[in-house]
This record gives C-alpha cells, structure tokens and sequence, in this order.
C-alpha cells in the first residue's frame, strides 16, 4: 500500500503537484495575498493557537468522539464499522472546525464582515454561528434549489444573524452559490473576507481549511489506538469539495492505512446524473483552482446532480486531486440508491440518522466490510441528518418495512 505524500504541500504558490494556484481578477489579488500573509502568521502564533484550541474545547465540544456502530456491524456481516462523530460537533457537522479558524483569522485582520456560500446549509449555519460568536456581519449565498432543500438551516442562518442572498440564475445550487458569494466578495472584499467551504477555491483556502479541519485526523487516529490497540484497515470519507475526508485522512496519511473517498453517483453513470469528480472529470480551472473538473463539450462545468446538497459540485479540492494521482487515496462512488440504504439503516440499527452527505461514505463502508470480512473500517460521520429530514420524508419516506 503506498503511504508516502508530501504533507508540506502547497507550494509557495499554492500548488499540490499540478493542482490549485490562484487564478484571480487582478483586483483580488492583493486581497489573497493579505489573506495567505495573515494565514502564515496566525498558524505560528501562540495566542492564536491558544484560543482557538480553547473554542474547540468549550465551545464547539471537542473532541468528538469515535464510537463503534456494533449493530450495524454485526447486521451488515464481515469488517467491523466504526464512526468518528463529527455529526456530535457544535452545530451538528465538522464545518464549524475551519469556520471558527476562518471567523478568529477575520478577527485577526480586523475585518467586519464573512461572507461564503453554502449548498447543504452546514457550512452556511457554522459561518453564522462563527459570525455570532465574534460579532461579525454574514452574508450567505446560496441556490434557490438548496434553499427550499434545506430548509431548516436556511432558518438557522436566519436566526444567527446572518443574511442568506438566494442565488437565481444556472442550475440555482452549489456551484451557483460559488459565482454569486466571489461576486460579494469582489465588491467588498477590504472589509470582508470570503470564507470558502471546503479546500476549494484559490490558495491559500485548500490550505488553511485542510490545516483547521486536521483536528479530525488527529483525534480519531488518538481515540481508535486507545480503543482498540490497533490502527484501522480503512477509512472512508464521502468527498464533495472534499473538507471533512481531507481532515481525517491527514491523520493517517503516513500509516499502512487504506482511504477510500467516496463521491456521489447520483442516479449513475448512464444517466449523466450524477457528481463523481474523480471517477469521470479532468483536469481544468474552477472557482480560480485547478482540478479534476467534470466538464461539458465546451469545456466549462458541466451539470451535477446529487441527492446530498452537500456533494453536488463539479470540481474537487486539489490536494485530493494529488492523492488520487499518487494513488494514495482511492476514489470509489455510492449511488442514492446506496446512500439511501446506508441512511435508513444507520437510522434503524443505532439511533443515528446521518446527514446524507455522510450517508455515501457508510454506504461505501457496508459493501467494503463483506470483502474484508474481520477487519476494522472507520468512517468519517461529517453530520447529522436534521436538515435532511424534509428531503429524506418526501422523496424517501420513513423507511417504514
């Protein structure tokens, strides 16, 4: 199995092997820069790091624990399944872990305002959160097909404070909402910062939110030696824009540990429906980064579809795009159907109902745990499903047999 990656990567301009730089207007140039001069200072400053581990602590309520899904093992047959439960982190995902870094480095550059886009609303209502908590104005774009998707964390960010601007033109979802927040952020970005999603978009945020979302690696791999004595065989992760399966991957990056990312097939492959980046893109420019990039005939983004808001992206960050080539990372996918099944399942068998989002990536773990049959898997539980739950009653309903 291979284990080695540079884990030093980017480069002084913001490149994993090939993937990610920043491709800018030349009026947000200055403003990266300042962003990737105050990122470099924080990341070696005491106080900084002081206070942010003490947010984590007693506000978020880290660490999260990971626990072992003993029913679900035992009911699916084959590899023991464990979860790390970021769903258990404040606000009920692991997108907090980078917005509190992001709303304490506004903090830090003396800005007043964060302004992001959102697909599944989880990053959406930890912005705000983050927001309330440093007394900061927010301004989050998202599609007015996620809005009414999402529905319970559009009146979360409303009830922080923040102010949601419902993106209308394109396909009205993530990649929509990205247009619209960099926009925002064009016209006032000396008193904003743009807090992007994931480890996306221009260096130096593939960086700096890989580096606030490290804290998961770094717990599960600690928590599953004490538990166990042992490493896990494998790890999955569900991988969008890909946030949540780089922080825990990097806890294991150098271990004989195998990782498994898993994309979403929506309705398949035959049927064009669908957000498998890694399994079906190449490589173009995105959002000022490059990486894998599902593409039309035209060679612009090409239309995604996922059951997950969270997932329906057409590009990848690009330190996934380096592992992938190095072969490090393997890239698999779940269909809905899948993630379906994994959903109602979690549900059922341990009282956890899972964001869809993370469904994929237990969906992935349940058809591995047959082929390894006494090993150990460990998945990343990036959320919980509250926000799901009007989606998953009408399109799925209850699950009832």
């Amino acid at each position: 199995m291979k284990t080695t990656h540079d884990t030093s990567n980017p480069d002084a301009k913001g490149y994993f092997g090939e993937y990610g730089g920043a491709f800018l207007p030349p009026q947000l140039v200055p403003a990266f820069e300042e962003i990737t001069a105050a990122y470099r200072q924080v990341s070696n400053d005491a106080a900084f790091i002081a206070e942010l581990r003490g947010i984590r602590k007693h506000f978020q309520g880290r660490p999260t624990p990971v626990y072992h899904a003993r029913r679900l093992s035992q009911a699916n047959g084959g590899a023991q399944i464990y979860l790390k439960r970021e769903d258990l982190n404040h606000t009920g995902a692991h997108k907090l872990n980078h917005c509190m870094g992001e709303g304490l480095l506004a903090k830090f550059m003396g800005k007043k305002k964060l302004i992001a886009e959102t697909g599944a609303g989880q990053h959406g209502v930890a912005l705000a959160t983050a927001a309330a908590y440093f007394g900061l104005e927010c301004e989050i774009h998202m599609g007015e097909v996620d809005i009414a998707k999402q529905a319970p964390n559009v009146s979360r960010m409303k009830l922080l404070g923040a102010t949601v601007v419902p993106v209308t033109f394109g396909l009205r979802t993530l990649k929509e909402a990205v247009d619209s927040a960099f926009v925002a952020y064009l016209n006032d970005y000396k008193n904003a910062i743009y807090c992007i999603g994931s480890v996306v978009g221009p260096h130096p945020f593939p960086l700096l939110v890989r580096d606030f979302q490290k804290v998961v690696g770094i717990e599960a791999r600690e928590q599953f030696l004490e538990m166990t004595g042992n490493l896990p065989d494998a790890v999955a992760a569900c991988v969008g824009g890909g946030s949540n399966a780089i922080g825990i991957f990097h806890g294991f990056l150098d271990d004989p540990v195998a990782l498994y990312g898993v994309e979403p097939l929506g309705r398949g492959k035959k049927t064009g429906d669908h957000a498998a980046t890694m399994s079906y893109g190449t490589p173009g420019i995105i959002h000022g980064f490059k990486c894998y990039l599902l593409q039309d005939g035209k060679g612009e983004p090409a239309p995604v579809y996922s059951c997950a808001s969270g997932l329906d992206y057409p590009g990848v960050g690009p330190e996934h795009c380096q592992l992938r080539d190095e072969g490090r990372v393997n890239y698999v996918t779940a269909s809905d159907e899948e993630c379906k099944d994994a959903f109602f399942k979690l549900c059922r068998l341990e009282g956890i109902i899972p964001a869809i989002e993370s469904a994929h990536a237990v969906a992935h773990a349940l058809q591995l745990a047959k082929e390894m049959e006494t090993e150990t898997i460990l998945v990343s539980l990036s959320g919980r499903g509250d926000k799901d739950l009007d989606y998953v009653l009408e399109n799925w309903g209850t699950g009832a047999q």
